[in-house]
């Protein structure tokens, strides 16, 4: 399978900052492109032989594909609900992909299972087998993702405004549990660039309890390169902030 990009004219690039609208698909594919790259690279490397490692890569492995899940039912409810209540079957097209990627969720799953309860002999060739059938599903996600990034954006800024957006993207937030957001941040803040991490941060300590702020701060700053962290520490305002070091 090839595929092919369109060529960007330099004045399409000076115009895009203009242009930039509300993008509620940058940051969360972001934090799931990293995630999937680094699970991955771990079922690549798997040791069968460690207990340890089997049980950090695997359960890894089942926390991704269920937070896959959750976020196909986010996108289901918020997003495609939005574009098909201002142009019908808008969203048909990537809500067909959902379908089959959750049949593929179900199936990785079942694997992990597999490989978990085989006698050693057997781990190795389940863990190949694993590894080869979720590389397929990383890069359905990755071209899926690419497509809701290019046409369901463009029908999104064709029929809402960016306060429209705003809201919905408020609202989805809204409905997904702490402990799940705690896990979406994880990934998220090291995948982003650093104004889209500015941004963010910023939305929350503009939104967000100052106990529930603290907590993502503290989340992230063993995660975030020193000298990025100094930054972006000063441009918010956090300069003194209580922070963990990084371990």
């Amino acid at each position: 399978m090839s595929t092919q990009f369109a060529p960007a004219s330099a004045s399409a690039l000076q115009d895009a900052p203009a242009a930039r609208r509300v993008d509620l698909y940058a940051g969360i594919h972001k934090a799931l492109r990293r995630a999937m790259a680094d699970t991955l690279v771990r079922l690549g490397q798997l040791d069968t032989a460690d207990a340890a490692e089997m049980q950090r890569t695997l359960g890894q492995t089942e926390a991704l594909l269920a937070l896959m899940r959750s976020h196909l039912r986010h996108e289901n409810d918020f997003i495609h609900t939005a574009i098909e209540a201002r142009r019908a079957a808008g969203a048909r097209r990537t809500a067909d992909d959902h379908l089959e990627h959750l049949g593929s969720i179900a199936t990785l799953e079942a694997e992990v299972r597999t490989l978990a309860g085989a006698q050693p002999p057997m781990r190795p060739l389940l863990a190949l087998r694993l590894y080869r059938h979720f590389a397929l599903f990383v890069a359905e996600n990755l071209q899926h993702m690419h497509i809701e990034e290019t046409a369901n954006n463009a029908a999104l800024w064709s029929l809402y405004d960016d306060d429209e957006l705003n809201a919905l993207h408020d609202r989805l937030v809204a409905s997904i549990p702490p402990a799940e957001m705690m896990e979406v941040l994880h990934w998220m803040g090291p995948a982003l660039a650093p104004h889209e991490l500015a941004g963010l941060l910023g939305d929350m300590q503009r939104k967000a309890p100052p106990g529930a702020f603290q907590a993502v701060l503290d989340l992230l700053r063993p995660l975030i390169e020193p000298g990025r962290w100094v930054r972006l520490a000063a441009g918010l305002g956090l300069a003194g902030a209580r922070t963990r070091s990084a371990a």
